[in-house]
């Protein structure tokens, strides 16, 4: 079974991100269309921006979690498929340099 975990811009900016089993265009219609109660339904129209293909819907599960934690920069860049920013806006969320704090270094 093929599991879409997806990304749309909605009409305000925002994004959200959601997983679908169905065909991602047609999620995105029902997105569109206020089938569903939600997040997406007071800032239509949505645009799909991004998708990835899982094959196990456990792992779909954990990437769509793992991305609706994300800062709106590292969607982005998720988003741009600039893949070598991820690892260092995930150290600096807030533009502060990343310090290492345990275990403490020895020297």
């Amino acid at each position: 079974m093929e599991v879409t975990v997806y990304i749309v811009r909605c009409s305000d900016g925002s994004y959200y991100t959601g997983l679908t089993k169905q065909e991602v265009e047609a999620r995105v219609w029902e997105h569109n269309a206020g089938v569903h109660d939600g997040y997406t339904r007071k800032r239509r129209p949505v645009v799909l921006v991004f998708t990835e293909t899982y094959d196990r819907i456990t792992e779909a599960i954990e990437r769509e979690r793992q991305i609706k934690a994300w800062s709106r920069a590292k969607k982005e860049a998720l988003i741009a498929l600039q893949y070598e920013r991820l690892p260092e806006l995930a150290r600096n969320r807030q533009n502060v340099p990343y310090v290492r704090k345990w275990p403490p270094l020895e020297g």
